[in-house]
C-alpha cells in the first residue's frame, strides 16, 4: 500500500468515525427519528397532558386552604398515634418523595407491605397496592387504627382533636360544632370497630347514634388530611423537557434534556419494552391492577392482592356509597362496576415511574432492592407463585437495552411541584406541642 492509498483510507476512517460521533451525539434527538404519531404518544406521557385535580364530590374541603393547613398539622402530628412516636410522615418523607426507603413500611410495628409514595396518588380512583380505599380520605383513616402503624383507636383521635384548643377551634371552623364527648357512659376513653379485644367490645356497647357522631368526627380528620395531600404533585422531569423540545421542534434543547442512552431507553420504553401497557399517562402509570409476577417477600406467603382488597373495599364503611361521603348523589361509577373475578389473585397497582429515584426498594413488598433487579424481573417473566403473570413472555432485552432502559428510568426524577411551605411541619405544630 502506498502512502496515497493509506492517506485515502485514513481520511475514510476517520470520516466514519465522525459519522459515528455525530450519531451517537445528535441523532436520536433529529425530530425526524420521531414521527408525529410518536411525538402524540409521547405527549401522552408528560406532565404537560396532567390535567387540572378533578374535585372530589365525597370530601366537601378537598379543595379547601384551611383543611389543607389542618391536614397538614395532622399529617406531621405524632401525637395521632398510641405512642406519640408516630406521625403519617412517619413513612411519608417528603425527603423521600413521600416514602421511607424501607421494603416494608414500619411505624409502631412492620407493616405488612411497602410504603407507597402519596406523589400525585390524588388523581387515581384507588388506593394501596391492593386498592383497598377508594378516596384519599378512606384511606388516611386506615393507618391511624392499624396496629402495625399509628395503633390508636378513633375514640382516642376524636377525644384528642376535642381536647386541643388549636385543633378544636380549626375543626369547628371547618365541619362545624364539634359534639361533646365528656360522658365517658356514651364515649369510652378507646372504642373502635375496627380494633379489637375492649376497644371492639367498648365500640359495640355504645348506641348507633353515639357511634356515627364518632365516626363522623374521625372521617372529618381523614377528609382535612386528604386536602393537604392532594396538594403533593410531581414536577417537571428532564423526560418533560425533551418532549417539550420535540413538540417545538429545537433540537438543540432536546439534546440538552436526555442523553442518547436515555433516548434510547425511551424508545424500548415505548416499542419492544411494552412498557406503555400499564405505565402509560403522565404519571406513568394506569391505577389498575396486574400481577407480574413478583416474588414474595422472604417468609411471607404469596400476597393475593386485590381479590382480598376490593372485598375489603366493598366492606368499608367509608367507601364512596357509604353513609360518610359528601357526596349527595352517590355517584361512584368506579365502585359500582369494580372488578371481582378471579383474574385479580396477586394483582397490585400499577405504581408511577416519576421519581424512581427515591422511592426504592420496589414492588408492594420492598422485594427489589434496585431498578436494574425489577427490569432483570420483567426481563425473564417468570411464573406467577399465585394466580397468572400478564407478562407471558420474556422481554429478551440484553444488558446494553437494560442499561439504556433504566437511564431513561432516571430521566423522570423530579423535584416536587408542591411549593416548599407545605413539605415540612407548619411552625404552629411545634409551638403547640
Amino acid at each position: 500500500m502506498n502512502k496515497q492509498d493509506f492517506c485515502i483510507i485514513s481520511v475514510i476512517v476517520s470520516g466514519l468515525l465522525l459519522a459515528i460521533v455525530v450519531w451517537r451525539q445528535f441523532g436520536p434527538w433529529t425530530p425526524a427519528r420521531w414521527t408525529d404519531t410518536d411525538i402524540e404518544l409521547l405527549y401522552s406521557l408528560s406532565i404537560h397532558s396532567l390535567p387540572t385535580l378533578a374535585s372530589d364530590a365525597s370530601n366537601a374541603v378537598a379543595d379547601n386552604a384551611d383543611a389543607a393547613r389542618f391536614g397538614q398539622q395532622l399529617f406531621f402530628d405524632t401525637r395521632l398515634s398510641a405512642n406519640n412516636r408516630v406521625s403519617c410522615a412517619t413513612c411519608h418523607q417528603p425527603e423521600r418523595q413521600f416514602s421511607d426507603g424501607l421494603p416494608k413500611g414500619r411505624g409502631i410495628s412492620l407493616s405488612g407491605r411497602n410504603t407507597r409514595s402519596i406523589v400525585g396518588t390524588a388523581y387515581s380512583a384507588w388506593q394501596y397496592w391492593d386498592g383497598r380505599r377508594d378516596s384519599l380520605w378512606a384511606q388516611a383513616l386506615s393507618p391511624l387504627e392499624d396496629p402495625a402503624e399509628h395503633g390508636g383507636n378513633r375514640m382516642q383521635y376524636v377525644r384528642f382533636i376535642s381536647g386541643d384548643p388549636g385543633y378544636r377551634i380549626r375543626y369547628e371552623a371547618l365541619f362545624g360544632a364539634l359534639p361533646n364527648f365528656d360522658d365517658t357512659s356514651r364515649f369510652p376513653a378507646n372504642a373502635s370497630p375496627a380494633t379489637s379485644g375492649q376497644e371492639q367490645a367498648a365500640w359495640a356497647a355504645m348506641s348507633p347514634a353515639d357511634q356515627r357522631l364518632v365516626n363522623r368526627v374521625f372521617t372529618n380528620l381523614g377528609k382535612a388530611i386528604a386536602a393537604y395531600e392532594r396538594l403533593i404533585l410531581p414536577g417537571y422531569s428532564r423526560f418533560d423537557d425533551y418532549v417539550s423540545a420535540l413538540v417545538d421542534d429545537n433540537v438543540v434543547e432536546a439534546a440538552d434534556a436526555l442523553s442518547v442512552d436515555e433516548v434510547l431507553g425511551l424508545q424500548l420504553f415505548i416499542d419492544k419494552a411494552s412498557c406503555i401497557k400499564c405505565h402509560n399517562g403522565p404519571l406513568l402509570t394506569n391505577n389498575e391492577f396486574h400481577n407480574t409476577g413478583m416474588l414474595s417477600y422472604p417468609g411471607d406467603l404469596p400476597d393475593r392482592g386485590r381479590i382480598e382488597g376490593v372485598h375489603k373495599l366493598l366492606e368499608d364503611p367509608f367507601n364512596c356509597l357509604g353513609e360518610y361521603s359528601d357526596d349527595p348523589d352517590r355517584h361512584c361509577p368506579e365502585l359500582t362496576y369494580v372488578r371481582t373475578g378471579i383474574e385479580l389473585v396477586g394483582a397490585m397497582r400499577t405504581p408511577s415511574l416519576r421519581n424512581l429515584g427515591g422511592t426504592a426498594p420496589y414492588g408492594h413488598k420492598g422485594q427489589q432492592a434496585s431498578l436494574d433487579k425489577v427490569l432483570a424481573q420483567y426481563n425473564e417473566s417468570p411464573d406467577a407463585m399465585i394466580g397468572h403473570n400478564e407478562a407471558e413472555f420474556p422481554l429478551g432485552l440484553s444488558r446494553r437495552e437494560l442499561k439504556w432502559l433504566e437511564a431513561f428510568l432516571n430521566s423522570l426524577d423530579a423535584p416536587l411541584a408542591t411549593p416548599e411551605e407545605w413539605l415540612t411541619p407548619p411552625p404552629e405544630l411545634y409551638s403547640r406541642k
